[in-house]
Parts: structure tokens; C-alpha cells; sequence
């Protein structure tokens, strides 16, 4: 979606990451500049739009420090854009710093920056104002369509804290501002750095103020109470990005690196040598055959946040890929939360491992109709047991799996989620710690209640 302004042909177009939920806008600010707001790691998205109105990039504006995705902030600075940020990210790059109040002057725009902690200690939104007039709110994580983001990811210590800040931050910012500014927030339903998200990915201020908790609630109090009680799990790459994006990440260009083949060979000897192995296919065709020890990640938009929540950084990377499957956007996801050591993909895939007759693992697919044995295993976050689940059940989310295997009975296990990624990719762990007479129900929870078979609540 685009907005056009009434005057000045100002234009806003958002580029929405699917996978983590988030949005980045490419403001063109009618006078050939552009400004791009929490840009993320890879620039040819803002660079491309920016080409396609014959335009160049020459602002980048960054919200907070991002935890979910390493920013692009500092790649577009090294396309030539001058990069604002807030003056307590304390950025190791060179920036202009902002603090509450500071204005930048755009042509015939403004950009103020509102002092808004809560989500992070250090958050601004920005306010762009035609003029005097108010124009359009990017709020980052400060207020996002039917709630706000998390304010527990800096330290549980500082959870409480940050939410009363966030109450009084955004109570004293948009006290005096118009019901129709539009409010474009960086975070949204999806991404696992809000709480209490509707499905919109804009909004107005005065929609806000009449469905909001952080505007609708009492007091401040309630409104702490409100937000806390919805935050569910995270991925535990977000206790780590903060510090690399105030860092800063490496600059690769305007051009991400190839992922190399390697020979089937050499992709044994990394293997052996500790390489972490990554199937990619979509889940019935790992279900089928694959390679002994692989953990099977399929490859999607939420690519990135099960890499990120289940696979230890430090690790060289190795793939099974299928043939028809995007390269570069494998690349892009990893590159987006630091993972950087990608050592390749085995050239031919499983074709060319099964060509020279090498052991292969499979995992049995159960359906509706199937005996699924007993007590299968739910590993959806908590919200999704909570809306529905298979009668009897036991439920261990996904991203708890790797520290919690102790709690599960042995013996067959049939494993499922909303369709069968996520399932798969738990059992494909399993496996790899030795458990046998694994099953993944496909189509999972979706597919079980389309059948219509009983659905346990609570």
C-alpha cells in the first residue's frame, strides 16, 4: 500500500518483511530525496524502489535498536545517505544524533523527534510535519495497531519499568496530535517483538485512541497489567542483536555474497568437521529422505526466526536446498539476523547424495484419520494451545524443545503445529539427539480440525 500526499506528491511505500512482521517505509519527499525509516540489513529493496521513482536514497532514520533484525542503516550510509538515529543508541558509526525535540529539516518537510522509551530505553518515533502541520507518525515500536511493542526485551529487571515509561511517553506525545494522522509503526502483527497486535499495518491516531489499551485504559496501572499479560515467548537471537546493530554489523553492498556449492565431498568433511546441516525443502519432501543429522528449517518467510531461535550462531552453515528454491533470499534471511558463516549448499542435493548411495533418515507423515499414538506432541506457542489443541495432548513450544526433551516420554511420538513446518523441524531435532519412531501429522492442527475431529480449549 502507498499513501499519496494531498500536497507536495509526497509518497510513502512501505516494504513489509512477512517473515518477522515488521515494516520499513520509503518516504519520497517530492523534491527527487528520499528518506528510508528502520531500513533492514540488505539495501536493494530501498535502493531498487528508490531507482524506480528516479530517485536516490539520501536520508535513513532508525527508530531504536533493533533486536528481531540487524538494520540497514549503515548500509545505506555507505550508499551515501545521512543516517539518524537516536542519541542514546550510542551508534560506533558515524551519525547524526537525535534527541526528544530535535528537528530535521527534509526540503519542505520536517522530521521532530519524539522521546518515546518504553519498547527500548533509547526509542524515538518520528513525527513528519508538512510544514507546521502534522503529516504522518512513524512510531516504530512505541504504538502499533491495537497495541505496542514488547517492553521486555531489554532485561526482565527493566519489563515493569519500561512499560510505565511507555504509558507516559506516548500519553505526552499525542496528547495535542490529530485523530487523522496516519500512524505507521515498524513492527506488527507477526512479529514476535509485539504485544497485542491486530492484523492492520497502519493506522490513524484516533482509530488508536478508541480500541488501544495504550490509550483506552485508565490508568497507567491497567495499562501495565493489559501489556504484560500478553507477552508470550521470544527468540533468543533478540538478546544478542541489540548489541551488534549499536556495533554495527559488516557492510556488504548493494550486492549480498553468492552461497557456494560445494562438492559432495567437501560437504561431508564440513559436516563431520561440525558444520551445522540445514534442510530447507518443504517438510514432506525431508519427511521422504534426508540427510542423517539435518535439521530441517523449511524455507519461508519465518525462515529467519526458527535459524535464529534453534541454531547457535557461532556455527559454519552448510544446506540441502531444492532445486527451485531462492538463493538469495536464503541468503538475505540469514544475513538479516548475523548468522554469516554460510559455508554452501551440496551441489545436487539430495539427488547427488542418493546418487552415490549414501544412508538416509526419514520421518513417518501421519494423517487426520491415522492412529496418532499416544499423547502427541503440540509445539506451537502458547497462544495457538490455548485457542485449540488435540484432546490429550502434551504441549512444548518449539523454541523450548532443545532445553526440555528431559520432560518427554519415550517411545513413538507423533509431533504437530499449525501445518507441519515447525513439527518436522522439532522432530528433525530429535532425531539428531537419537530418538527413534518419530511421526509429524500433516497438515498438523489445521488440518485436524478441518476433519472434523475433536478440539480440546484452554
Amino acid at each position: 500500500m502507498s499513501v499519496t500526499a494531498a500536497t507536495g506528491g509526497l509518497t510513502i511505500l512501505p516494504v513489509l518483511d512477512d517473515g518477522l512482521g515488521n515494516q520499513s517505509y520509503v518516504v519520497a519527499l517530492g523534491d527527487g530525496r528520499t528518506l528510508v525509516v528502520d531500513p533492514s540489513r540488505d539495501p536493494a529493496p530501498y535502493l531498487r524502489i528508490a531507482e524506480t521513482l528516479g530517485l536516490q536514497v539520501d536520508f535513513a532514520v532508525e527508530t531504536h535498536l533493533h533486536a528481531d533484525f540487524i538494520s540497514g542503516g549503515r548500509e545505506l550510509a555507505a550508499q551515501g545517505a545521512t543516517l539518524f538515529a537516536p542519541h542514546a543508541a550510542q551508534l560506533q558509526t558515524t551519525y547524526q544524533a537525535l534527541d526528544d525535540g530535535d528537528e530535521v529539516k527534509l526540503g519542505r518537510f520536517r522530521l521532530r523527534a519524539l522521546g518515546t522509551p518504553g519498547h527500548t530505553p533509547e526509542h524515538l518515533a518520528y513525527l513528519l510535519l508538512d510544514r507546521s502541520t502534522p503529516y504522518a507518525l512513524f512510531s516504530g515500536g512505541a504504538l502499533i495497531p491495537g497495541g505496542a511493542a514488547r517492553t521486555d526485551l531489554i532485561d526482565s529487571d527493566q519489563t515493569e519499568q519500561l512499560a510505565r515509561a511507555l504509558y507516559r511517553s506516548v500519553r505526552h506525545h499525542l496528547a495535542s496530535l490529530p485523530d487523522d494522522l496516519i500512524v505507521y509503526p515498524t513492527h506488527g502483527a507477526g512479529s514476535f517483538c509485539s504485544a497485542g497486535a491486530g492484523g492492520q499495518r497502519t493506522t490513524t491516531l484516533g482509530q488508536e485512541r478508541q480500541v488501544n489499551p495504550l490509550l483506552t485504559t485508565p490508568d497507567e496501572g491497567a495499562f501495565v497489567q493489559t501489556l504484560l499479560s500478553g507477552l508470550g515467548s521470544y527468540p533468543s537471537y533478540f538478546r544478542r542483536l541489540r548489541a551488534v546493530n549499536q556495533g554495527g554489523a559488516r557492510v556488504y553492498g548493494r550486492t549480498l555474497p553468492d552461497l557456494p556449492l560445494l562438492s559432495l565431498e567437501t560437504f561431508r568433511r564440513q559436516q563431520a568437521a561440525g558444520a551445522m546441516l540445514i534442510d530447507t525443502r518443504p517438510f514432506p519432501e525431508f519427511a521422504a529422505a534426508h540427510v542423517p543429522g539435518a535439521v530441517s528449517i523449511a524455507l519461508r518467510p519465518a525462515f529467519a526466526s526458527w535459524l535464529g531461535w534453534l541454531i547457535p550462531v557461532d556455527r559454519p552453515l552448510i544446506f540441502v536446498m531444492g532445486p527451485d528454491q531462492d538463493r538469495r533470499d536464503l541468503v538475505s534471511q540469514c544475513l538479516k539476523i548475523g548468522y554469516e558463516s554460510l559455508v554452501g549448499e551440496l551441489d545436487g542435493g539430495m539427488a547427488a547424495w542418493r546418487g552415490r548411495g549414501l544412508r538416509e533418515a526419514a520421518i513417518a507423515l501421519r494423517q487426520p484419520i491415522d492412529d496418532l499414538g499416544r499423547a502427541p506432541l503440540d509445539v506451537r506457542q502458547d497462544g495457538e494451545w490455548a485457542r485449540g489443541h488435540l484432546p490429550g495432548a502434551q504441549h512444548l513450544e518449539l523454541g523450548s524443545l532443545k532445553d526440555s526433551t528431559h520432560v518427554l516420554p519415550a517411545g513413538a511420538l507423533t509431533l504437530y503445529c499449525g501445518h507441519g513446518e515447525r513439527a518436522m523441524t522439532a522432530a528433525s531435532l530429535l532425531e539428531a539427539q537419537g530418538r527413534k519412531d518419530l511421526a509429524v501429522l500433516d497438515g498438523g492442527f489445521e488440518a485436524w480440525s478441518e476433519a472434523g475431529h475433536p478440539v480440546a480449549v484452554g
